[in-house]
């Protein structure tokens, strides 16, 4: 049988080319030149329908129109995972028929994850985990490890996209579980596996088996350092989720966070200890995060931060220095370092604080990643704190947003953030003036107006 004759297009704009390139010369875009069979390639009008090697799937059937109206959602769309911090981030459970990006650096804990859900979801739902990483053997030690039996997890040691759809067609699972999507390749396809055309093509074979069958399918990621271009990003666009997976490797905390969701909100996370069995969930992220906290010590000042709907108290650390540099040095771990840079200009000019001949650097505990204007005011006390090496108080909390004048602003959803503060215990609460909320019992209001009046507390 004749070999079937390749072809080089854009998988933007269906530019045909006569050999790959890194940028398509029509529209500019870099590393969207992808191989695929003629006949694959010529079968889509648009040539960009499927953005890969086939035409765009068929989704419903039959390509009737319907009223939104009349169309039915049923209380079974959602496959829950077992774990409350999963399920709270994927906005109540995995949709059916969904397909999920779980990505992360390797090591992060991605795998480990979905196994353990596997053998929860088992229970109710017919699983099939396909690993294109590890042998039947080492899942099996692993998953002893965790202590999973796995009596009814169907496992598939395969990087064959092909045996793999066949092997999903022929034991029809509600769950698809794939470690990792960079493994998996298209024999017809003479690019490598992990690259942009494998990589793409295999996503949309298996975007068309969940979307047309109802099968919920997640994807394992990997992420490098240098961000390659086979990670999760390329397929964003496809996927209707896309969860990460954070923390460093070395610590035991993980933070999980959507940062697409089509069914859900982006703004929860969901909070993982990683034990000698397995990641554990953290019901009370507040306490462990302020767990072994240093006692009446300078340079460290606690915070109310949102997740979502989730109040979650933060310690931030900070230390000042004089520095022996002609440009001082600024490093920031889990704040935003133009914001803090920011923060610091602002204490220079407004707290008086002579800060600019001084390193300075700062860090969250626990891994967390403080993006919200809310941790401004705590910031800059530890900042002062450092500086003047006085302590905050360990009984004291800060919230608010530090503004270029040195005024302070109230965060949004305060009478939440307050109730945390005073469920954990601290006695102080340092915020704007002009926050309008109550306080709860037991917890003293320090109201101030700008930065000036803040400082003048750890006098």
């Amino acid at each position: 049988m004749a070999k079937a004759k390749k072809v080089f297009f854009c998988t933007e704009c269906g530019n045909e080319l006569p050999s790959w390139q890194g940028q398509c010369p029509a529209c500019r875009e870099w590393n969207t030149i992808v191989e695929a069979p003629e006949a694959m390639q010529s079968a889509s009008p648009s040539k960009t329908a499927g953005r890969g090697s086939a035409a765009a799937p068929r989704f419903g059937g039959a390509s009737t129109p319907k009223l939104l109206s009349e169309l039915e959602v049923s209380d079974e769309s959602r496959v829950a995972t077992g774990y409350s911090e999963l399920d709270r981030v994927l906005g109540g459970g995995a949709v059916l028929g969904s397909l999920v990006l779980v990505g992360g650096a390797p090591g992060i804990g991605k795998s480990t994850l979905l196994l353990q859900i596997c053998d929860v979801v088992a229970k109710r739902k017919r699983v099939l985990y396909v690993s294109g990483e590890e042998s039947e053997q080492q899942i099996k030690l692993r998953a002893e490890r965790l202590g999973i039996d796995g009596a009814n997890v169907l496992l598939l040691a395969e990087t064959d996209i092909t045996e793999v759809l066949g092997a999903a067609a022929d034991c029809a699972p509600d769950v698809l579980i794939v470690d990792s999507i960079q493994t998996l390749y298209n024999p017809d396809l003479t690019s490598a596996p992990g690259s942009v055309g494998q990589v793409k093509d295999c996503a949309m074979s298996l975007l068309r088996l969940s979307k047309s069958t109802g099968i919920t399918v997640f994807l394992i990621g990997h992420v490098n350092k240098e961000g390659a271009i086979a990670g999760p990003m390329v397929l964003e666009h496809m996927v209707d989720c896309v969860l990460s997976f954070e923390g460093e490797p070395r610590t035991s905390f993980r933070i999980l966070r959507a940062r697409k969701n089509r069914f859900g909100s982006t703004n929860e996370i969901g909070v993982f200890e990683m034990t000698g069995g397995g990641l554990q969930e953290v019901k009370n992220p507040s306490e462990q995060m302020l767990a072994g906290r240093p006692v009446n010590t300078p340079g460290t000042c606690v915070t109310c931060v949102m997740e979502g709907s989730r109040p979650i108290l933060a310690e931030i650390q900070a230390l000042v220095v004089p520095s022996a540099l002609t440009n001082p040095r600024r490093n920031a771990t889990g704040l935003d370092l133009n914001r803090t840079m920011m923060l610091l200009a602002v204490l220079e000019k407004r707290g008086g604080l002579r800060v600019s001949g001084c390193d300075a650097y700062l860090n969250v505990v626990g891994g967390l990643e403080l993006e919200e204007p809310a941790a401004d005011l705590a910031t800059v006390l530890a900042l002062a704190s450092s500086y003047r090496d006085i302590a905050v108080g360990d009984d004291t909390a800060a919230i608010g947003e530090v503004g270029l004048t040195g005024e302070l602003r109230a965060a949004a959803q305060t009478e939440a953030r307050l109730a945390e503060v005073a469920r954990l215990g601290f006695t102080r609460c340092i915020l704007p003036a002009g926050a309008k909320a109550a306080a709860p019992k037991g917890l003293e209001l320090i109201r101030v107006k700008n930065i000036e009046e803040a400082l003048r507390l750890l006098s």
